[in-house]
């Protein structure tokens, strides 16, 4: 394991929340909300789900100053009034601290807003009107180098020591006002010397911070090294738990837990089937009966888990990609907290969630095949002399149950002792 991951993180299960979607402020449908909604506040009566639910802590989306999505920061330091205030920020971190919830910030910091101080600094400079350093990138026309098409958003320079003490001094100000780590947007576009530079200067000033990074595709484990970031987005295993359980292709769960197996040797990926980027896992898996099999994993295998908010409680939304096509993934959340009577998925979270905070080891646990074909997988999770046997049929026929206590199973199986019933699933300890 790194040696940078703080101790609360072996216990840590994330509720992951994109707040501009939550409390209603984007879309806006024409009327856009100011700081006197306090709308942020909104995600308060949802704190105590979040305790029932079995998470420890809440990975809040974009919640600084942004012209869309948030992921257009036009200042960093202040609040998107959108949202509110800094002082509610403060209130949420407080409560949320209150239940014994960490809270993890979202921080965009390989580009900014075009309608950012940063960049109308950058203009003025260029154009003569100041002698401030130009942040940007610039192309080969002088023109600013965007991000992956969006002409909106517009690239930091990396190489600045400027730019550097600048994300150092935001990440210290916002960990002072009482975050507990930072998710690190887009950080597979930012040089890892970069990170490199920030992050052990952060770290000397809040030792106990947790800092992921977003990365897609690419060499993880070398990301991890050279960045010095604690933890990378598994999006490996996310694309392998869906794609198949619906191709019914368990081997190509099993291979991407092999390359998982590889990565827990230096370090805990962030772990997942849903976020505020992807088609929601209960509209990604097209048969009903298969959707508790990705929870199943998720709880089951090493790493740091993550549930994207509404998951838990069976909400649909597809992804599209066209302006505006992340709404769908985005709902708004009732202002008072959930409706959770009778929600039989919400039943299957807590359950495996508290199967997972019952069994901290597997955190670091790595993961051994015991039966395997296209549609029935059974894998032993083990860490030291602590074990647990996970058994996932697809298939129309039972499949045997591994010996052993079970401790949690879906109804069909509870009700059909010494097999895995059909499309059901098992945990065991041997």
């Amino acid at each position: 394991m790194g040696t940078t991951e703080p101790d609360w993180v072996r216990h840590a299960i994330w509720w992951h929340v994109y707040p501009l979607g939550a409390v209603g402020a984007v879309p806006d449908h024409g009327q856009r909300p100011g700081p006197d909604e306090h709308r942020l506040l909104r995600l308060v009566p949802w704190l105590d789900h979040v305790v029932t639910l079995g998470a420890s802590g809440i990975a809040l989306g974009p919640v600084f100053a942004s012209s869309t999505h948030g992921y257009d920061t036009v200042d960093h330091l202040r609040v998107d009034p959108r949202l509110g205030d800094e002082g509610d920020v403060d209130t949420l971190v407080a409560e949320a601290h209150k239940r014994g919830l960490k809270v993890l910030l979202d921080g965009v910091f390989n580009h900014v807003g075009r309608e950012s101080a940063i960049a109308r600094r950058s203009v003025d400079a260029i154009e003569g009107r100041s002698d401030d350093e130009v942040w940007l990138l610039r192309d080969a026309d002088g023109g600013f180098v965007g991000f992956e098409g969006h002409d909106a958003l517009v690239t930091l320079d990396h190489s600045l020591p400027s730019v550097v003490d600048y994300v150092v001094r935001v990440m210290n100000h916002w960990l002072e006002r009482g975050a507990d780590g930072w998710r690190l947007d887009a950080a597979y576009a930012v040089p890892t010397s970069f990170w490199a530079q920030v992050l052990p200067r952060v770290r000397a000033e809040h030792p106990d911070a947790w800092f992921v990074a977003e990365v897609i595709h690419g060499d993880y484990g070398a990301f991890v090294a050279e960045s010095t970031a604690d933890s990378v987005t598994q999006y490996e295993l996310w694309k392998a738990i869906w794609s198949s359980i619906n191709d019914a292709n368990l081997w190509e769960l099993a291979w991407a837990l092999t390359r998982h197996d590889g990565f827990l040797e230096s370090f805990a990926p962030q772990t997942f089937v849903g976020n505020h980027d992807t088609t929601r896992i209960a509209s990604m898996i097209t048969d009903p009966r298969h959707r508790p099999h990705a929870v199943v994993v998720l709880c089951t295998v090493g790493g740091t888990p993550t549930v994207y908010a509404g998951d838990e409680l069976g909400l649909t939304g597809v992804k599209e990609e066209r302006e505006g096509g992340d709404d769908a993934v985005r709902q708004e959340l009732a202002a008072g907290g959930p409706d959770d009577a009778d929600n039989p998925v919400l039943r299957l979270h807590r359950e495996l969630i508290g199967l997972r905070r019952r069994h901290p080891w597997l955190h670091r646990a790595r993961t051994t095949q015991v039966e395997l074909t296209n549609t029935a997988f059974v894998y032993e999770v083990r860490d030291g002399d602590d074990a647990l046997v996970v058994a996932l049929n697809l298939d129309d026929e039972p499949l045997s149950l591994p010996a052993g206590d079970v401790r949690a199973c879906d109804d069909a199986s509870r009700a059909t002792p010494g097999v895995v019933a059909p499309h059901g699933w098992a945990v065991v300890a041997p």
